[in-house]
């Protein structure tokens, strides 16, 4: 072999060699990262990868019948300022130091939380903090960040400024406590339905998330968007906010001048069922008022205006008519068939006794006594006959409504004839204002009787998703004759001054009479159970009616609970006229200005 061949074979030798530990101290270090610094090298690698996070989905509007927002989501912003920042640093903090003082000018200026000198302290301290991060303002609505992009500072961006936004939507009902129960609640950190509509349509309003995922990207975290948010559907209510507050103010008025403990007050329009208003007023312990709760939708007993539909499942199976006569003599009412033996039914009743009334007089004046006499006789004292009766009129019946929490009627099985008897007059059942209005409203719709309804349709994006018509519960209560009769009876509840008792009191003072709206109805009073006992001086009031009487627009209800004194009640005197000033002023809203020989002549609104 040559020199130069021996040198070659060298040279490739080296070559060999040096690749050889070069690859053995590459396996090595391969080795040594696998095991020594697994951990650390792990670590490095979870922060490179993308961390997907969820775009929350902007939440549905809740709309009023006009298009009105009674609950809408309003975009603000939780603003922080990281002094962290480079150039806040740079040059000794020249930059910072330069416009600090602006800076605590403008934000207080424009967010109006605190003075200057206190957001200058705020951001110093910050400054001179390790961790640097400061918290400006939770609550920034979109006007005001709009203000703040164009101040000296924080219109040069967020990594000169520092001043960084994180976005929260924000649940706001724009019209305060109008219908507040009714629309409902979230939960604040969820975001879902709490309560009312928002429950009840929460799948409806939540939408469907988004998702975007963090990545870094030259040294950078960037968030970049892997599929959009599919915002809420809007839902449209019967709720006319402008009714809503005519209902309201006169409800709220009324149950501060009675000093009462709560009040509920609805209003339904009679050919649809649709409740353009929906109020409840409850009194706090330092005698605010809030909508604590939704009275409307809960079981109460209901007093009087159960009389109206005793006098219908009577008069449904022919058992009585209008102009049959009923002797009120005395205060003490004893049923004894041929067969049995019954305790005295002791019945409170402060209408007028010594008299005979006709069975309309006997509804109009609100006689206890007699309707007490009407269903033990009629039906033998036997609470299985007058239940049958009161299911053919559907009143046990389970019904719909969209607000959760909504209580069905509970129409208990008694074994005597007494509790039979307070059946009669209200006592011992249970139904709901919402329950009660839709049988009254069915009188006003000629015996149709509607399905209270909340929700028309609901929308995304404005177009019709789903729409909801009306809906018919029972095509008829009663036959023809039957409901005239009832409504001639309701109409002197209101206009017979002689025995009415909601026509005019003792000094000629009207009730539920208007000039204005012809109105017919029922007024009803329930002693409250105190201490497990009815009170003889704690009460229930109500008035429910329909106008204009002769052509029914609307259905109204008005309900006062514990008015104070105890002994200072009427309820066709405060339930009676509060129904009297809604219909006025719905009237008025809505178009009816004209009361002609007795009768409201409706005119179109514009």
């Amino acid at each position: 072999m040559s020199n130069e061949q021996r040198n070659t074979v060298w040279r490739f030798a080296i070559i060999f060699i040096i690749i050889l530990i070069g690859f053995i101290a590459v396996i090595g270090r391969i080795i040594y990262i696998q095991t020594v610094e697994r951990d650390k090298w792990m670590s490095c690698a979870e922060h490179q990868d993308p961390v997907y996070k969820a775009i929350p989905a902007l939440r549905g509007n809740i709309l009023d019948c006009n298009g009105n927002p009674l609950a809408t989501t309003m975009p603000q912003y939780f603003m922080y300022m990281d002094t962290r920042t480079q150039a806040l640093r740079q040059d000794n903090g020249k930059l910072f130091y330069q416009y600090v003082d602006s800076l605590s000018y403008d934000l207080a200026r424009i967010l109006q939380r605190k003075s200057q000198a206190e957001y200058k302290k705020l951001i110093m301290d910050g400054y001179r903090a390790k961790n640097g991060r400061v918290e400006l303002c939770k609550n920034v609505n979109y006007l005001q960040r709009q203000q703040l992009a164009q101040t000296s500072l924080i219109k040069r961006g967020k990594y000169t400024s520092g001043v960084f936004y994180e976005d929260r939507n924000v649940r706001i009902q724009p019209y305060g406590m109008l219908a507040s129960r009714t629309i409902g609640d979230i939960f604040a950190k969820e975001g879902t339905g709490k309560s009312g509509l928002e429950m009840e349509f929460e799948k409806e309003l939540r939408g469907i998330d988004g998702v975007m995922k963090k990545e870094m990207i030259g040294g950078r975290a960037e968030a970049i968007t892997v599929q959009e948010a599919q915002d809420g559907m809007d839902i449209v209510t019967t709720i006319d906010a402008n009714l809503q507050d005519i209902v309201e103010k006169a409800l709220m008025e009324k149950v501060d001048e009675k000093n009462a403990q709560w009040g509920c007050c609805i209003l339904m329009e009679t050919k649809t069922g649709y409740v353009r208003a929906v109020a409840n007023v409850d009194r706090n312990s330092d005698n605010t008022f809030s909508e604590n709760l939704n009275h409307a939708v809960r079981r109460v007993e209901p007093g009087s205006t159960f009389k109206t539909i005793s006098l219908l499942a009577l008069m449904n199976d022919g058992l009585l008519s209008i102009d049959d006569q009923v002797e009120v003599t005395i205060d003490t009412f004893r049923y004894t068939p041929e067969k049995g033996k019954y305790k005295p039914a002791k019945i409170a009743d402060a209408h007028p006794r010594d008299t005979i009334y006709s069975v309309r007089g006997a509804l109009a004046a609100s006689s206890n006594i007699a309707f007490a006499k009407f269903v033990t006789e009629k039906y033998e004292g036997s609470a299985t006959l007058f239940i049958q009766a009161l299911q053919r009129l559907g009143v046990p019946n389970e019904v719909y409504s969209e607000i959760t929490g909504y209580e069905n009627p509970l129409i208990r099985h008694p074994k005597d004839t007494i509790t039979v008897s307070k059946m009669s007059y209200g006592y011992s059942v249970e139904v709901s204002p919402m329950t009660l209005i839709m049988y009254y409203n069915a009188i006003a719709n000629n015996g149709k009787m509607m399905r209270p309804m909340l929700v028309t349709a609901i929308q995304q994006n404005g177009k019709d998703v789903h729409i909801f018509k009306p809906e018919v519960i029972k095509s008829s209560i009663a036959n023809k004759k039957v409901l005239e009769d009832i409504k001639s009876a309701l109409h002197d509840v209101v206009w017979d001054n002689a025995i009415g008792t909601a026509s005019v009191n003792k000094w000629k003072q009207p009730k539920a009479q208007s000039k204005i709206v012809s109105i017919a109805g029922k007024t009803g009073t329930a002693q409250l159970i105190i201490n497990k006992k009815p009170s003889p001086y704690r009460h229930r009031m109500t008035f429910v009616g329909y106008f204009p009487e002769d052509n029914p627009q609307y259905t109204c209800l008005c309900m006062i609970e514990d008015p104070k004194p105890a002994r200072t009640y009427d309820a066709g005197m405060d339930c009676g006229s509060t129904v009297r000033k809604i219909a006025e002023k719905t009237m008025a809203y809505t178009g009816c200005f004209v009361f002609q020989d007795g009768k409201c002549v409706l005119e179109k609104r514009n």
